[in-house]
């Protein structure tokens, strides 16, 4: 009884372990989706800070990218840029694997 325990316990702490890295990921893909959206709108450094910020608190309000997506959309549309919702899906997948590669590297 006592090794079914362990391994539940082992299981539930890899799932938490998982689950804390794929948050971290997609905090720092958030951050650079806001990097390269604040340089398509010409922002100040001040103002791209905030704004990376800002897309990251965007992805807490429901789940899945829709959110991150529509934020995006609707800056990037009101700011003039010429960029469709089918390139900022691109550039969240783009931005999925650099986080990734990122994350890592810094695990390393």
């Amino acid at each position: 009884m006592t090794d079914f325990k362990d391994r539940e316990r082992g299981e539930e702490t890899k799932f938490a372990f998982d689950q804390e890295n794929e948050f971290k990921i997609a905090a720092r893909r958030n951050r650079l989706l806001g990097e390269w959206a604040a340089e398509k709108m010409g922002l100040t450094a001040e103002e791209t800070d905030a704004y990376k910020k800002a897309v990251v608190q965007a992805d807490f309000e429901e789940a899945g990218d829709e959110d991150v997506v529509r934020k995006l959309l609707g800056d990037l549309t009101a700011a003039e840029c010429d960029v469709s919702e089918a390139d900022i899906r691109a550039k969240l997948d783009d931005c999925t694997i650099e986080a990734r590669r990122q994350f890592m590297s810094d695990q390393k």
